[in-house]
């Protein structure tokens, strides 16, 4: 979907990272969103709702050591601790030490499962004030949440052109016991 060496660099550095079955770029199309809400809800993690009711609605829930909604095991990882929020529940830690991390954690964690890559914008795709950003999971609920909350496809790579620069995000539905 796209020729930025830097996007592609990317995808194969977390690829053999994380090391997938099998890597998918979203599009942003109805139809491949359609597609992943009915894969979601055949493996029941999402179920659709009463359409009368409550028209294209679904439900989820957050497994139980998804630390993402979870404040106090948050961090804030910038360089110096006194450029982090000053908020009492959200921690700071060094970037060194959070890459660490998260590559124990989430070191092959991918195996068995299927890798997304959401190219999206943070704004109206092509304004002076958005940004894109190419997020990496291997879950199908941040894909379609990145769907709902942002813009996502082809025309996000296509603003981004051949050189540009992006926001990298990476997710992995890990193992981790919460504490």
């Amino acid at each position: 979907m796209t020729n930025n060496k830097k996007v592609l660099q990317f995808v194969e550095d977390v690829k053999a990272f994380a090391c997938p079955d099998e890597v998918i770029w979203i599009d942003g199309s109805d139809a491949q969103r359609d597609a992943l809400r009915e894969e979601a809800c055949a493996t029941g993690e999402m179920i659709k709702l009463n359409q009368e009711l409550l028209p294209d609605c679904y439900y989820h829930r957050t497994a139980e050591n998804d630390v993402a909604r979870v404040e106090d095991r948050t961090f804030i990882c910038c360089r110096n601790e006194e450029d982090a929020l000053p908020h009492s529940i959200v921690k700071w830690k060094a970037p060194q030490e959070a890459y660490a991390m998260v590559n124990e954690i989430a070191k092959g964690a991918y195996k068995g499962r299927k890798m997304y890559v959401i190219p999206y914008s943070m704004g109206v795709v092509g304004s002076p004030f958005s940004k894109i950003g190419i997020e990496i999971t291997d879950s199908i609920y941040v894909v379609l949440n990145m769907m709902i909350m942002t813009r996502v496809g082809k025309m996000c790579l296509d603003a981004l052109g051949a050189d540009g620069d992006f926001v990298k995000g990476f997710h992995a539905k890990c193992n981790v016991d919460p504490e």
